[in-house]
C-alpha cells in the first residue's frame, strides 16, 4: 500500500469501513418530527447516549453534520482503556483520591457498556480484550510510573507495577525501565463501533440523519434543533460535537483544542494483547491491529494546543521514523490527525450546556479518551434525562466553576454577532506569492481571504474569519484545510466546515488579482 498522500483527512478506520448512507433531514419528506431527545453529533458519545435512551424507551433522533463516525470517533487510535497516562496521580493531586476513584469508575463502567454493546448488538468492530501500560524509559519517569500504579491499585483499579513489559516489535529493543498496566482492558475499530451504534439507534420511532448540520437551537418546551433542511422539536438536546456551539463561548475559556497526530504502517508482525502509551516525552501511543488479514502498527503523539503554529508534516515525520526505528513498521499507509476538547480542571463536562438553559445539554472535554469518557459521559446523561441517580454526574457535572483559561478566555466574551472587527492574528496587507498546493491568508480590498491555490492552479478564496467567535484561521499544509487557532474549527479549502464548533462555512471571497 502507498503512502496517503496530503490532505486526505482520512485514517485507517474511514478508509476500512463501509459507508453509511442515511437521509438527510428533509421536512417535505419527515413532516415536523417530533422525539423526546435530539442529539447533535453521531460520533461515540452522541449515539451512545442515542442507544441508552432509546433502550431506556425514549424516542430519539441524531444529526450528524457528515457522515456517522467521521468526527474526532473515526480519527481515534481505538483505545478503550481506564489508564490514561498518569492521570490519577494528576486528578487526586488536583481533585481529591475520591474524584480519582469516581473518573476510573466511570472509565472502568464505559468499558464493559461498550463489551456488552458490542455483544447484544452483534457489532463487527475487531473488539478484543488487551492490557494497557503507560511505560517508563528513564529513570526520572519510572518514578512516575511506579507511583501512579500504587495509587491506581488502591482506588480499586485493575493496576500493577511491572517491568515485564511486551515491547519492542520487531528491532531493536525499547530500554523500558517499568510501566503501569491495566488489565482486561479493550481495543475496537471505532469507526465500525459507532457505525453499529447507528444502526441499532435508526428505527422503530428513533431515527438518524446524516448530512445535516444543525445551524442552531433553542431552549423551551419543547425545544428545537433547527438545520437547513427542517427543524426536529424534542423535549430535550444533546449537544456532542467535540467543542460545542451555540453556548456564546461558555466552554470557550473553559477548554481548548489540542491536536495529535496518528501514522499507521503495514506490520510483519502479528497484533499485540497489549496497548502503550510513554511517560517520557515526545509522548508516544501505540497500537497494533490486524484487519482484514493485514496487521498494522499504530503511532500516535506530537500533540500541541491548536492555537500553537507547527509545521504539520514534521510532526507526521517524527512519527514515520518513530514506527520505523522503534517498531519495525513498513512504509506509512496513512497519516491523520484529530483535535480533542481538553478541560480546563482535567475532568470532562457533562450536563446543562449552561446555567441559563434547562433543556439542552452538553458533553464535551473528553481529554483525548474519549471512547472511554465519551461513553461514561453519554451514561450520565442518560440517567439525568431518565430521572435516575448517577454516581459521576456531580463529578463531571458541566456548570461546576471553572477558572477560565487565560489564553482562550478572552475570546470567550466576544459577542457572536456581529464578528469583530479586528480577527485575533492580523494577516499581511498584500498578497505574498501563494506556490501550488499551498495556501495563505491574505487582505483582498480590507478582507481577510483564506487563499488557497491547488496543485493543477486552481484558486479558492473564502473569507479567513472564523464563523465561530471570529478567530483568523491558518492554513495547514499537511492536512490541507484551513483551521481555527482558537477553538479548534476546521474548514476544507472551500469553506466546508469539517469540524466545529463552527456550525456555518466559511464565505466566499473575491480572489486576489495575482496569488501566485
Amino acid at each position: 500500500m502507498s503512502e496517503q498522500p496530503a490532505g486526505k483527512f482520512a485514517s485507517l478506520w474511514a478508509a476500512t469501513s463501509a459507508s453509511t448512507g442515511y437521509a438527510a433531514l428533509d421536512e417535505d419528506l419527515h413532516g415536523a418530527l417530533e422525539v423526546d431527545v435530539a442529539v447533535i453529533g453521531g460520533g461515540i458519545a452522541g449515539l451512545t447516549a442515542a442507544l441508552a435512551l432509546k433502550q431506556a424507551g425514549q424516542t430519539v433522533a441524531v444529526l450528524e453534520a457528515a457522515r456517522v463516525g467521521t468526527g474526532v470517533t473515526g480519527n481515534t487510535t481505538g483505545k478503550v482503556t481506564s489508564l490514561h497516562r498518569l492521570a490519577y496521580t494528576e486528578l487526586a493531586g488536583r481533585h481529591g483520591n475520591e474524584a480519582a476513584r469516581l473518573y476510573g469508575q466511570a472509565n472502568e463502567a464505559a468499558i464493559e457498556h461498550v463489551a456488552g454493546t458490542v455483544g447484544a448488538e452483534g457489532i463487527d468492530c475487531g473488539f478484543r480484550r488487551v492490557s494497557n501500560y503507560t511505560y517508563a524509559e528513564s529513570e526520572d519517569s519510572l518514578a512516575l510510573v511506579r507511583e501512579e500504579a500504587a495509587l491506581a491499585a488502591r482506588l480499586g483499579l485493575p493496576s500493577s507495577f511491572t517491568t515485564e513489559v511486551p515491547l519492542p516489535f520487531t528491532v531493536g529493543s525499547f530500554p523500558v525501565a517499568g510501566a503501569v498496566r491495566f488489565e482486561n482492558q479493550a481495543q475496537i475499530h471505532a469507526l465500525r463501533y459507532v457505525q453499529g451504534l447507528a444502526s441499532a439507534v435508526d428505527g422503530g420511532g428513533s431515527f438518524v440523519f446524516e448530512d445535516s448540520p444543525a445551524t442552531g437551537f433553542r431552549d423551551g418546551s419543547p425545544a428545537v434543533v433547527d438545520t437547513e433542511r427542517g427543524s426536529v422539536r424534542a423535549q430535550e438536546i444533546i449537544v456532542a460535537t467535540n467543542m460545542p456551539f451555540g453556548d456564546n463561548g461558555f466552554f470557550a475559556g473553559r477548554t481548548y483544542a489540542h491536536r495529535s497526530y496518528i501514522v499507521a504502517a503495514r506490520s510483519d508482525a502479528a497484533p499485540l494483547d497489549s496497548t502503550f502509551v510513554s511517560v517520557d516525552e515526545p509522548m508516544r501511543s501505540i497500537l497494533t491491529t490486524d484487519i482484514g488479514g493485514i496487521s498494522y502498527v499504530l503511532a500516535g503523539g506530537e500533540g500541541h494546543p491548536a492555537s500553537e503554529p507547527v509545521d504539520s508534516a514534521e510532526r507526521y515525520g517524527r512519527l514515520a521514523a518513530f514506527a520505523r526505528d522503534r517498531l519495525g513498521a513498513e512504509e506509512i499507509a496513512f497519516r491523520w490527525s484529530t483535535q480533542d476538547a481538553m478541560p480546563a480542571d482535567g475532568l470532562p463536562f457533562v450536563g446543562r450546556l449552561s446555567p441559563d438553559f434547562r433543556h439542552v445539554h452538553v458533553i464535551t472535554g473528553l481529554r483525548k479518551w474519549g471512547l472511554t469518557n465519551g461513553t461514561a459521559a453519554a451514561l450520565i446523561l442518560r440517567d439525568l434525562l431518565c430521572g435516575r441517580t448517577n454516581p459521576w454526574a456531580a463529578l463531571f457535572d458541566s456548570t461546576r466553576a471553572v477558572p477560565a483559561r487565560g489564553a482562550v478566555a478572552p475570546e470567550a466574551a466576544l459577542p457572536k454577532k456581529p464578528l469583530p472587527k479586528k480577527p485575533l492574528r492580523e494577516a499581511p496587507a498584500a498578497p505574498p506569492t501563494i506556490a501550488p498546493g499551498q495556501g495563505r491568508v491574505v487582505d483582498v480590498d480590507g478582507a481577510k481571504t483564506a487563499v488557497y491555490v491547488s496543485p493543477a492552479g486552481g484558486i479558492s478564496a473564502v473569507s479567513a474569519v472564523c464563523t465561530h467567535l471570529g478567530c483568523t484561521v491558518e492554513f495547514n499544509a499537511a492536512d490541507v484545510t484551513w483551521d481555527c487557532p482558537c477553538h479548534g474549527s476546521r474548514f476544507s479549502t472551500d469553506g466546508t466546515v469539517i469540524q466545529g464548533p463552527a456550525t456555518r462555512n466559511l464565505e466566499a471571497n473575491p480572489a486576489p488579482a495575482d496569488p501566485g
